[in-house]
Formats: structure tokens, C-alpha cells, sequence
């Protein structure tokens, strides 16, 4: 039996253009994302991998299909349901962190909560600045971080409030490899250890060796599968593709 779904993309199709110039971005995408595991989105460039992500997270329309986030159905929802939804629901991380440069980095750990007036779980915010390692740096800006604590800020804010999945887009792409490693593991430690669901897209076969399962997407299409990769089975699998 499958574990529950934390969000379920049916028959999702983005269309960009009319008649001869139509793009189909997506195109009658079907897949589920299980609470609990962390799965990675790859394919080629312009495969539809972070087109599938922004219509699943509700920040882009999908043209025709439905997406649920548990058992809410987002295209019931009206903008400020939608709005609230992203703040309660769904963690985000980018590749370019998109901390408030303002606010120290226990405030932009805080951020989501604060603006849903929310104080959140405390036990379970520590547990996160601990995972995260980030108790000494709380009192710092970004701009007096490395790129690889601020991206371990991003982390830990997509994870304070709880979400019920966290989207992450190129969670690394701005890292070198040592610390986007760590990054990695302590998304991958969030999964084991804190029960969180991640989908990240990725162009990466290393990164996306942290996942449970790789889904793999070609011309707005689903193309397969893959679960418990390793880098090498990843290379296998997108060679097959014609990367």
C-alpha cells in the first residue's frame, strides 16, 4: 500500500501560445509525492521540471488539470486562500536562498510563522536550528554568511513552520560541492529524522542521489522512474533519455 499523498498532480497540462505556436510546457502530467520521502524531479532543459513544481506549489496556473496538497484541491481555493495555503502548508527553497537581508537569521528562520502571526512550535524550531546547525549564527545577517549558511537558513525556514511539503528548486545550484553535500544530507536527515516530504528539482545525479526516487520528465511528459538511485544509475537512466 502507498503511504498517503502530501500532493498529487492529475493530468496537469501548462500550455503556452495558440494554434501552430503552442507550447505545451506540461502535457497531461499525472504523479503523486508520498508524506514522508524525499523525491527528486530531473530531465532535460525545458523539460517541464520547474513548470510541474510552480504549478504543484499553486505560484503558477495550470492550464487544465488538478492539483491537490493533501485533500485541498488549489484550483478551489481563491487568492487568499492560496495565499495561506503556501504560508501554512508548503516550504520553499531556491536557489538563490531569497532571505530578507534585513533580518537576522533566526528572523528569516521565522518568517513564514511571523507572517501568519504565528509563534509555532518552539521544541520543534530549536530541533531544526540544531539539524541545521545554525545555533551560533542565529544573531547574523546574511550578508555576514556564507552562501552555504544561508542556503542552511533557506532550509531551515522551509522547515520551521511545519509544512506539509517543501518544494526545492536547484537547492544547490549556487553552492560548491562540499557544501552542497551538507545541504543535502540535512535535507535528507529532515526526511529521516523529522518526517518532512521534499521534492527538489535538479539537473544534478548526485544531488538527486539523496532522494528516495527520482521522477523523470522529457518534452512535458512523465518519461519514468527511478527509486533508491545512485549517481551512476542516475547517469544510466538519463543516457537512456538522450540528455
Amino acid at each position: 500500500m502507498n503511504n498517503p499523498s502530501a500532493a498529487t498532480a492529475t493530468e496537469v497540462s501548462k500550455i503556452y501560445g495558440h494554434g501552430g505556436s503552442e507550447v505545451r510546457a506540461l502535457d497531461n502530467v499525472s504523479v503523486q509525492f508520498e508524506i514522508g520521502k524525499f523525491t527528486a524531479i530531473m530531465g532535460p532543459s525545458g523539460s517541464g521540471k520547474s513548470t510541474l513544481m510552480h504549478c504543484m506549489a499553486g505560484l503558477d496556473e495550470m492550464t487544465k488539470g488538478s492539483v491537490n496538497i493533501g485533500d485541498v484541491d488549489i484550483a478551489d481555493l481563491n487568492d487568499k486562500e492560496l495565499t495561506r495555503l503556501r504560508r501554512d502548508k508548503i516550504g520553499f527553497v531556491f536557489q538563490s536562498f531569497n532571505l530578507v537581508p534585513t533580518l537576522t537569521a533566526d528572523e528569516n528562520i521565522r518568517l513564514p510563522l511571523l507572517l501568519g502571526n504565528n509563534k509555532g512550535n518552539e521544541e520543534w524550531i530549536q530541533k531544526v536550528i540544531n539539524t541545521v546547525h545554525l545555533q551560533d549564527r542565529l544573531s547574523h545577517r546574511p550578508s555576514e554568511l556564507s552562501g552555504g549558511q544561508q542556503q542552511r537558513v533557506a532550509v531551515a525556514r522551509a522547515l520551521a513552520s511545519q509544512p506539509a511539503i517543501i518544494f526545492a528548486d536547484e537547492p544547490t545550484g549556487n553552492l560548491d560541492s562540499t557544501t552542497g553535500g551538507e545541504i543535502l544530507s540535512f535535507m535528507r536527515k529532515a526526511v529521516d529524522d523529522l518526517g518532512q516530504t521534499i521534492v527538489m528539482v535538479t539537473h544534478d545525479p548526485v544531488s538527486a542521489s539523496y532522494a528516495d526516487r527520482i521522477v523523470f520528465l522529457k518534452d512535458g511528459k512523465i518519461a519514468g522512474e527511478l527509486l533508491q538511485p545512485t549517481p551512476e544509475t542516475v547517469l544510466d537512466y538519463m543516457k537512456k533519455l538522450g540528455h
